[in-house]
């Protein structure tokens, strides 16, 4: 069910109280207010769209979205990438119907009109039967305004004077780079997404993963062992760079074992890998220092958040996306990512790390989305609007770190949570203006 709210308009002002210690259920219930976040978020915002290793040769594509608009990422016959919306300039139809591939062009089944892939139009069957020809210069793919990258990562804005990608993401870099750098050759995404569609609001999922790993032991207690979150209370850090976003991680004793520092090494498919399996996570480990420095070599990630809805699971080396498709419902995109220049069989058991807990079958994924579609649920129920959700656990807590970038505290705060509806409460603010 989604909450109509015609009768009630929206004041976003008694959505999110000033301190973001109260967020109503109408955040995740109401069709008014999901209509200001597309305007006021999603038309504003850097939007993750794909990455290098996806999209290596001239002609190859990706599908993406950019909230609901259904997105063509190419490397075209220039060797340049471009972003083009998946709509026929005709009526409207989808040009791109695979996931991925690689093609000269995109055609569109209802008339044939035929685009390059860099989204101009090439050829109108029809017109050969005409006398006059439109320009068709001027009917190619509409492009999103503002393509950028960082670190192979390629970000779309359909905000044409939103600032540079590098500065949107600004102090978030340290974090991200804290694992990116530890590959010499980088890191590859593999194959095509894992999609499935939960009955839940999107930003749910995105505040999980920006940094509430204080559910772990008790929704996943039959995974996570005690001494798991025992190391999370010893040494976990949540960090907010920005507002609406987030790195929760542990900063390991610089006296810690190299087993229990090393990317990967705590995830089932590394532990029962074998011996080449550890050999390299540790060696990739010993260089770790000259490659990202001693502090961020001593980090061991746990779950990252770039705004509005992109995340980063560490040890489960996942990136995923939260894609809205209403009030009530979210399509959940889940990759699975290796170091790029690792041997064949390592990627092949580093990816067990992903599946095994995380993507649609994985054991803590399918907890995770259960409750957040019981959120959503939670959320509906009539006569309980005004009980808002309590999101002040820290408050104020949080302080500057001696040498880490943001607002820092133990993961038990919820800063990372009122951060982000802090920036989220603004943003339909200057919508309504």
């Amino acid at each position: 069910e989604i909450k109509e709210s015609s009768a009630v308009l929206v004041n976003v002002c008694d959505l999110v109280n000033d301190d973001a210690t109260l967020v109503s259920r109408r955040c995740w219930t109401d069709r008014d207010v999901y209509e200001l976040e597309k305007k006021g978020i999603f038309g504003k915002a850097w939007l993750f769209l794909g990455h290098d290793s996806q999209i290596k040769e001239r002609g190859d594509f990706v599908q993406a979205y950019m909230c609901e608009t259904p997105i063509i990422l190419a490397r075209g016959s220039d060797n340049e990438v471009h972003a083009s919306i998946n709509s026929c300039t005709h009526r409207g139809l989808p040009v791109c119907r695979a996931d991925h591939g690689n093609t000269k062009r995109f055609v569109c089944p209802y008339h044939n009109w035929s685009y390059t892939v860099e989204g101009e139009l090439v050829t109108i069957p029809q017109e050969r039967e005409l006398k006059s020809r439109p320009d068709k210069s001027l009917l190619g793919l509409k492009q999103v305004p503002r393509l950028e990258s960082w670190r192979g990562f390629y970000f779309g804005s359909f905000d044409k004077d939103i600032i540079p990608l590098e500065d949107y993401l600004g102090d978030q870099r340290y974090y991200l780079e804290a694992f990116l750098d530890r590959f010499e050759g980088g890191i590859e995404f593999v194959g095509a997404p894992h999609r499935w569609v939960i009955e839940a609001n999107w930003k749910l999922p995105m505040e999980n993963q920006l940094g509430d790993v204080n559910h772990g032991p008790f929704l996943h207690a039959a995974v996570i062992p005690p001494e798991a979150n025992q190391e999370i209370i010893d040494y976990g850090l949540s960090a907010v760079t920005e507002a609406g976003h987030g790195a929760t991680f542990r900063l390991m004793p610089e006296n810690a074992p190299i087993d229990d520092v090393a990317w990967g090494m705590e995830a089932p498919g590394s532990i029962l890998g074998g011996p080449e399996v550890h050999d390299y996570l540790r060696a990739t480990q010993a260089k770790a220092e000259e490659r990202v420095g001693a502090l961020r070599a001593r980090m061991k990630g746990l779950t990252y958040g770039v705004y509005p809805n992109l995340s980063f699971l560490w040890s489960n080396a996942s990136f995923k996306v939260s894609h809205p498709r209403g009030p009530g419902k979210v399509e959940y995109w889940s990759w699975s990512v290796v170091p790029a220049d690792a041997p064949q069989e390592i990627k092949k058991t580093l990816r067990t790390n992903y599946t095994s807990l995380f993507g649609p079958g994985g054991i803590l994924e399918q907890e995770d989305s259960e409750v957040w579609s019981q959120q959503f649920r939670g959320s509906n129920f009539d006569f309980a609007d005004d009980r808002p959700y309590f999101y002040g656990l820290g408050l104020n807590e949080e302080r500057p770190h001696p040498d880490l970038p943001g607002m820092v505290d133990v993961t038990a705060n919820e800063h990372y949570a009122r951060a982000f509806f802090s920036r989220w409460r603004d943003a339909l603010l200057a919508v309504e203006k």
